[in-house]
């Protein structure tokens, strides 16, 4: 090679390693500390933790600022605490049940003192200066004992790292007691055992019943130093240097020899079915003492799902958009080990050839979480769907809300419906067809608690003397119902069509045409009053759920231009939204849901999360982008308290995920997403076979806002939806906007969504 070649292959190489030095990483956009803590005086936060886990898996890894979690604090983690108590390796994300804080650790220097039954003295303050967090990895300093905690997490494992101070004992508490408020959901530890195989390892589990019935989580733990002893309580009972313990309160003090080495790490694999599993778990994904390998490793995997979509858009757009999508893959979550077992519903260990799947937060993730999923995510909503009909081959009907492989009945409807509906009718493949109506069907006529199919049949709506929250589920249950029809149509099972397609209707039972709101009835047939719209229900003695008779009155996805007819048409119904939207009267009593108000739309609870597309369904398109992008520049920021309510297993993300790209599934279930207002000037979405589907918003802006015209891969595009086949086939949405509404744009019927 001459000296000209060697010149010219310099900079080339040159240029390359400097290119890849300034490729933006998109995991650089996630700041899992958006949705952590309500600021003062704000609604509830996203109930999001910051700590450590890797896409849908089993390990959430992350500190707990309370010694007892409540539902204030259910994810474990408030932004607005200064105290650490430990660090547990599950958690949920953005739910209002505080459960699950398995297997907790927390290190603590100096000497140990003596502690009462049930309480924690070796909690420590804890600077926000000195925290870190990013996708698959948490840093804090704890203060009172200058050591640095670090953690990082792989599908079934964590993996911790702390850095003593010199010349001060060291020690590592192992936590199997904590837990939600044990009188809570009638929490109380079964059973528990901790053994010590040798100097390097710890072994137990502990049985656990409380919102999830009867959980089993198993752990092994291996220590980078050798324990040199072991201080162990259950309750009142107390044990120097045993071997094995059982009881039903146990916690441990191990002591480590931090003179030579400052750093203790350690490896902590857990299992839903046996100690010999959690073993296997983490000998598999964490064979080395590799700390920095492995937060490489859950970075890279975390970068390769969220990119997945490209956006081009502001800094702040970017770091809401890609922390949302993170908190969108935290859940589902893996409850099969590497091995394939899992634990069933009968509480029987079974085996799997592919990832088994809990936490399913339905009610809420149904709308728009599981169809985003659909199509960034298709493999796992495969198996997704797969977990849940193995689930109802066992439980006999699908489930309700799903956590550690068993049901706790929280929320009303069968919406596990939808989904499997969505998969099948979207031809997600791998999915058998016959279980899947068998599943859906069974799940909409078996008598389950929530379902009262008896009474649904016989009167044709749910009378609130014999069931409460009538209205809520006569609404939704007839929602699920269509999807089981749209089932039996697509399997040519038209006596169930014909069944299905009538009890979807029967929502209609109990509008009151006199006063426009649907309202509750007794069994008799008779209006129960006094009624008013304002006033909210929580969860149960009230007709309505988690919302009011204004946020209840658009529930029907199903079948909204039958709505608009019912109200009288495009006039009335959109003057109705129009009121909903700025009515600001409130009631004395708010429920603790409701919350991110646009007149009585309520965008920190699901049932708003569809309402401001209706205006697409009566010629009315630029209200719908009106109001969809006041929520997105409302209801999201990059702070603490990001979100306007409880981020529920990333459904408040996913609708972001959806609107900020330009479009959102108002009938979960229907393949047909309804345009809104786009706020990123570019999204470029990844399909399988190499395909992408791009949606471009020229021109778009704070004030420009609304949809001027519309090309579909090049061609003129009026209408104010999009098939899931338009994103399937790959193409170009492009949208041209301005500061001004375009009345003329969409405003005819063949441009309307159907259903």
């Amino acid at each position: 090679m001459n000296f000209t070649k060697i010149i010219l292959f310099g900079t080339l190489l040159c240029s390359i390693v400097l290119g890849a030095q300034t490729t933006e990483k998109i995991t650089s956009h996630v700041n899992p500390f958006i949705g952590t803590g309500a600021a003062h005086g704000s609604p509830l936060s996203g109930n999001n933790y910051p700590g450590a886990t890797v896409p849908f898996g089993m390990v959430q890894l992350s500190p707990d600022t309370r010694n007892t979690p409540d539902w204030s604090v259910a994810s474990g983690y408030n932004y607005n605490d200064n105290t650490i108590a430990g660090f547990s390796h599950t958690h949920l994300s953005g739910t209002g049940v505080a459960e699950l804080f398995d297997v907790m650790l927390m290190p603590f220097s100096g000497t140990i003192v003596k502690e009462e039954a049930g309480q924690n003295a070796y909690q420590s303050k804890f600077s926000h200066e000195k925290e870190t967090a990013k996708p698959g990895y948490y840093s804090v300093e704890l203060l009172d004992y200058q050591i640095k905690a670090e953690l990082t997490a792989t599908t079934h494992a964590g993996f911790h790292k702390y850095s003593f101070p010199k010349n001060k004992e060291a020690h590592i508490v192992i936590d199997l007691d904590h837990s939600m408020k044990k009188s809570d959901w009638n929490t109380r530890i079964i059973a528990s055992q901790l053994s010590f195989p040798n100097d390097h390892t710890v072994e137990g589990y502990r049985i656990i019943t409380g919102w999830a019935p009867m959980r089993k989580v198993f752990f092994h733990a291996e220590f980078s130093q050798p324990i040199i002893r072991n201080h162990v309580t259950d309750g009142g009972n107390v044990y120097d240097n045993p071997r094995i313990v059982n009881g039903n309160a146990i916690r441990a003090i191990l002591d480590f020899d931090t003179s030579k080495q400052q750093e203790v790490l350690v490896k902590v694999g857990i299992s839903a079915t046996s100690i010999e599993n959690a073993r296997l778990n983490v000998q598999s994904e964490i064979p080395a003492w590799d700390f920095d390998g492995t937060v490489n490793t859950a970075d890279a995997v975390w970068e390769k799902e969220l990119s997945k979509i490209k956006i081009e858009g502001t800094a702040e757009q970017k770091q809401i958009f890609y922390t949302a999508l993170y908190h969108t893959f935290i859940q589902p979550n893996t409850l099969s080990d590497v091995s394939g077992d899992y634990p069933s519903a009968d509480f029987t260990t079974r085996k799997s050839s592919k990832p088994y799947y809990s936490t399913f937060s339905l009610w809420d993730t149904y709308r728009g979480a599981h169809p985003l999923y659909t199509i960034l995510q298709p493999e796992r909503s495969i198996d997704f769907v797969n977990s849940m009909l193995e689930y109802y081959k066992v439980f006999g009907y699908l489930p309700i809300w799903q956590l550690w492989g068993q049901e706790n009945y929280c929320m009303i409807g069968n919406h596990a419906i939808p989904v499997v509906v969505d998969a099948v009718l979207k031809n997600l493949p791998g999915i058998d067809l016959d279980l899947a109506f068998e599943a859906v069907k069974n799940s909409a006529t078996r008598e389950h608690p929530g379902s009262p199919f008896g009474i649904w049949e016989k009167y044709g709506y749910i009378p609130e003397n014999l069931k409460s929250q009538s209205v809520s589920l006569t609404l939704e249950m007839a929602y699920d119902d269509w999807c089981v029809a749209e089932l039996a149509k697509k399997l040519g099972k038209m006596e169930d069509y014909n069944h299905f397609t009538k009890r979807s209707q029967f929502y209609r039972n109990l509008y009151d045409k006199e006063i426009g709101f649907f309202r509750a009835k007794d069994d008799k047939g008779n209006w129960i009053g006094p009624f008013d719209p304002l006033k909210y229900g929580a969860n149960g003695g009230y007709p309505f759920t988690e919302g009011n008779g204004w946020q209840y009155f658009w529930y029907v996805p199903q079948d909204v231009k039958a709505l608009v007819n019912l109200v009288g048409g495009d006039h009335l119904f959109t003057k109705k939204l129009d009121a909903f939207f700025t009515l600001e009267d409130k009631p004395e009593e708010v429920n603790d849901n409701a919350s991110g108000f646009i007149g009585q739309y309520a965008h920190g609870n699901e049932p708003s999360h569809h309402i401001a597309y209706l205006y697409n369904y009566a010629g009315q398109p630029w209200k719908t982008q009106q109001y969809v992008a006041e929520i997105l520049k409302k209801m999201y920021n990059t702070t603490s308290s990001g979100y306007s309510g409880n981020d529920d297993c990333g459904e408040l993300s996913a609708w972001y995920v959806f609107s900020a790209i330009g479009f959102y599934p108002v009938n979960p279930a229907s393949s047909v997403y309804v345009i809104g207002s786009p706020i990123v000037k570019e999204a470029s979405i990844e399909l399988k076979g190499g395909k992408t589907f791009k949606v471009i918003a020229k021109n778009v802006s704070d004030k420009n806002i609304y949809i001027q015209s519309a090309k579909l891969n090049g061609k003129t595009y009026t209408k104010t939806f999009i098939h899931q086949s338009d994103i399937d086939n790959g193409g170009v949405l492009e949208f041209i906007m301005g500061s001004k509404p375009n009345k003329k744009r969409g405003s005819k019927l063949e441009d309307r969504p159907v259903n």
